[in-house]
This record gives structure tokens, C-alpha cells and sequence, in this order.
């Protein structure tokens, strides 16, 4: 037998290629990193001895891979046929906002997290929703639990649509032809984790099914125009189960931040072709299901402390600015050498500005252990809470309050400076929404504009001149 010929096996039905033997490969357990050989540690996400080998399927290649495709020939932009992008609301208004204003048709959204934080029950309402919105049946499977039990869920929920359709199914042939015979207006798989090709010998879940799956599934959307929405479920480190693979997959990831015992659940776009990225939504658990919290900055600040080493500050999540309590702690330390820990706010840069304020402000801080908390959950991955956690660490070391009427804004350089943020303008009207009376803000440039309110602005160049300010 000439080497490469296909011959028929009896392990799942197909041609494969290399005689008698499927090709085997090494993928990484943690994040779906595929080798041709054995690694002690994964090039991708740095673990070590999380390869595992296993057989991978190779078919021929087929002349049209997705159904629906006639012409795969190239086209210029000016002559392809284009369509209008049709948007369905979730019925939930910050879910909305995250997508960019609703669902598009077609569209790929993965929503991870934690189990037990809610994933199941957003799907299970924005599946109603568009069932109630639309002409169109929506098509509900869950590969974790019995038709019965998501009945129950759904009583629980008051939700009770004729066009929700449900189904308990993991295989994907099964859920293509059902697909392909009620021609849904959106798929709800529940959860990717539990869906498997029965062409492949790995078992659900593994990092050749995830893919496989997600795969077809994008095929089929894209081909027919139904929405699709599918959860998955986080590894221990907190990262979604073969994160690279269904990242580059998808068009849109939806992430849950908070941990399950808290009865608010953070929900953040770190991924959308069809939107604007990095947008935050809070939803409050309750005994009806997820409940969006439409004042945030509200519900972030309402048991603020008025203590020393307390700061509000304005991030801004995608286009939304958020006030929120930034909490610092100073104690002289016990140990041989001072701690340094932050909650919210990035460590290099909690690192970085207390070097800042060695070298400007004259403070010795080998000795203190320092802590840094914003309050709430929320993380920050910009700059501009940076003269808010000077000031907060500075009023924790004085032991003196900060004023409660004060917000602050602003950048902070190596060289002690007060630098500009984007969106100041719109951070400074959220903060007279909520009756602040002083913003201290960068110097260069002031907007003529902002300060219209009543707020009174204080503009510093230095992290010298707003501690003699406050």
C-alpha cells in the first residue's frame, strides 16, 4: 500500500490518511495550544506537563465547505453585495449597549464565566425575549440539562413563550438538522463544553471538540443568518476553557467578573466585530433572574466610607464613565520587608506610583505595607485613577480625610506630573450628575467647557500641587 492512500477504518466511519494508524498530535489541557510532539511547558499560555496526546481526524477536503455557499469566487468591495445590518433587541438595555445595540443576525456571541454565576439564566431571558419580539421560533439547547429542568428555570423565571423551543442534545449532527428543519431567528447552545462531533474519537469538552464544534457552529450561522449565542465555562486560573480557540471563533465575548456568591454580577465585552469593546453592564441577581442596574455609579458609591485613604475616582468602561471608591491602607509593617497588594487597580502600577511618591512627595514608604481596594469589583485598565490612588495613599499614611465632595482625574507620570485623560469632559458630568461640588483634573488642556455645571474645577500640573490642594 503507497504511503498517504486512504483506506476505510472501523473507528468512526471516515477515510483517514498514514495506513492503519490515525495522526496523533499534543494539545495543551489549559489553553488548546496543539503540538506535533510532547512539550514540558506550553509556548502559548506557560503551564507546565498539560499536554495530553490524542488522535486528530484528517478527511478530504471538501469543494464547498460551508452549506449555502455557491460562489467562493473573489470579488472587489466596490461590486460585492452587501446587506443591511439588522439588529434585534436582547430586551435588556445594557446588554444592548454592550452589543452595540442588539444582536446582529449572523453574529457568534460566547458569554463565559464562572459556573453557577448566571450564564444559563441571561441565555434562558434573552432567548424569550427575541422569541416574544420575533415571527421567527428561537431554539434553545442545553447539553448540561433535561428539557425539564430548563422548564422549571423558566417557570421560575415567568418566562413561558410558544415560539421558545427546547431541546436536551450535545451531538452536532443532531443539532444542525434540527436547526436546519425549524430555521430558528437565534440558537442558544448551553454550554460548548457539553457539545461534541461524533466524527472525533476525543471526549466533550476537550480542546479538538471545542474547536470542532465552534467551528460548525459558525458555519452554520453565517450560512443560513441565524444568531447564535453560546456559553462556556472558566478553568481554575479563571480563563475560559480553550480561550484562544474560541476567542478567534467568535464575533462578539461576553465575560462575567464577579464571583458567584454576590448577588451582583458584572458582565464585560472584551470582544465585538459588530461594536465598540471593553463595555461594562451590572446585573443584580435576584429571585426573577438578572436584573440590569442601570444607575452603577449610584449603586458603586452608596455605602462609601468617609474615612482617611478614600478617593473617588471616574474610570470609564468603553464609552460609560463609572464613579467609583478607591480604598488605600497603610500600616507600618511587621515583617522584614513592607507588602504591597491591590484589589481592582493593576500591581505594576500601584508598584509605580508609590515610587512616584518616594521620589516627589518625600515619603519613606519601606516601612508601611500598602493596600489598594476599588470598591465594588470593578477593575480598572487605564491611568486615569492614578491621582486618586496617590491621594488615597497619602491621606492613609497623614491619617487625614480627603474632601467628600471632591473627585479626582488625572494620569500620573514618572516625573510627578499631572497628565490629561480622554473623555474628561464627559467624566466631569457625571461627576455634578451626582452632586460632587470639586473636580481636580489635569492642567493641560482645560476645556472651557467642562466646569459648566457649577462643579468647581482645580486644575494641577503635579502631584505636589494637589496635595497641598486637598
Amino acid at each position: 500500500m503507497s504511503r498517504g492512500q486512504f483506506i476505510p477504518t472501523l473507528t468512526d466511519g471516515v477515510f483517514l490518511p498514514g495506513g492503519d494508524k490515525l495522526n496523533n498530535l499534543f494539545f495543551c489541557s489549559q489553553c488548546g495550544y496543539e503540538s506535533p510532539k510532547w512539550l514540558g511547558r506550553c509556548p502559548a499560555c506557560g503551564e507546565w506537563n498539560t499536554f495530553t496526546e490524542a488522535p486528530v481526524r484528517s478527511v478530504p477536503r471538501k469543494q464547498n465547505v460551508r452549506a449555502g455557499k455557491v460562489d467562493a469566487t473573489a470579488k472587489s468591495l466596490g461590486s460585492a453585495n452587501t446587506r443591511t445590518i439588522t439588529r434585534v433587541s436582547t430586551g435588556i438595555a445594557g446588554l444592548d449597549r454592550l452589543l452595540g445595540g442588539g444582536i446582529v443576525q449572523g453574529e457568534l456571541i460566547l458569554v463565559g464565566g464562572p459556573p453557577g454565576i448566571g450564564k444559563s439564566t441571561l441565555l434562558l431571558q434573552i432567548a424569550a425575549s427575541v422569541a416574544k419580539s420575533l415571527s421567527q421560533p428561537v431554539l434553545y439547547v442545553s447539553g448540561e440539562e433535561s428539557t425539564g429542568q430548563v422548564s422549571l428555570r423558566a417557570g421560575r423565571l415567568g418566562i413561558n413563550e410558544e415560539k421558545l423551543l427546547c431541546m436536551n442534545e450535545s451531538e452536532t449532527g443532531v443539532i444542525l438538522g434540527e436547526i436546519e428543519r425549524l430555521s430558528p431567528s437565534l440558537l442558544v447552545v448551553d454550554s460548548i463544553q457539553t457539545t461534541y462531533d461524533a466524527r472525533l474519537p476525543q471526549p466533550p469538552g476537550s480542546p479538538v471538540q471545542i474547536r470542532q464544534c465552534a467551528q460548525e457552529l459558525l458555519d452554520a450561522c453565517k450560512s443560513s443568518g441565524f444568531a447564535t449565542m453560546i456559553s462556556a465555562h472558566v478553568t481554575k486560573e479563571g480563563s475560559i476553557a480553550g480561550p484562544k480557540l474560541l476567542e478567534h471563533v467568535v464575533d462578539c465575548v461576553l465575560y462575567f467578573e464577579t464571583a458567584r456568591h454576590d448577588i451582583y454580577r458584572i458582565l464585560r465585552c472584551y470582544k465585538n466585530r459588530f461594536g465598540a469593546t471593553s463595555e461594562v453592564a451590572m446585573f443584580e441577581m435576584g429571585e426573577f433572574g438578572l436584573k440590569e442596574v442601570p444607575n452603577l455609579s449610584g449603586m458603586l458609591l452608596e455605602h462609601r466610607s468617609r474615612t482617611p485613604g478614600s478617593a473617588i475616582v471616574i474610570p470609564v468602561e468603553g464609552s460609560q464613565p463609572i464613579m467609583v471608591e478607591l480604598q488605600a491602607l497603610v500600616n507600618r509593617t511587621s515583617l522584614g520587608y513592607p507588602r504591597r497588594q491591590s484589589s481592582g487597580v493593576d500591581y505594576n502600577r500601584l508598584i509605580l506610583l508609590l515610587a512616584v511618591m518616594e521620589n516627589h512627595l518625600g515619603i519613606e514608604l519601606s516601612q508601611y505595607d500598602v493596600f489598594l481596594n476599588l470598591a465594588g469589583g470593578i477593575k480598572v485598565y487605564e491611568p486615569a485613577c492614578d491621582l486618586g490612588a496617590v491621594l488615597a495613599i497619602y491621606s492613609a499614611i497623614k491619617k487625614k480625610q480627603i474632601d467628600a465632595s471632591a473627585v479626582f482625574i488625572g494620569e500620573v507620570g514618572l516625573g510627578g506630573e499631572v497628565r490629561s485623560v480622554p473623555l474628561l469632559g464627559r467624566r466631569v458630568e457625571e461627576a455634578e450628575r451626582f452632586g460632587f461640588r470639586r473636580a481636580i483634573i489635569p492642567s493641560q488642556p482645560v476645556d472651557s467647557t467642562i466646569g459648566k455645571g457649577g462643579i468647581e474645577i482645580n486644575p494641577v500640573s503635579s502631584v505636589i500641587e494637589a496635595v497641598k490642594i486637598i
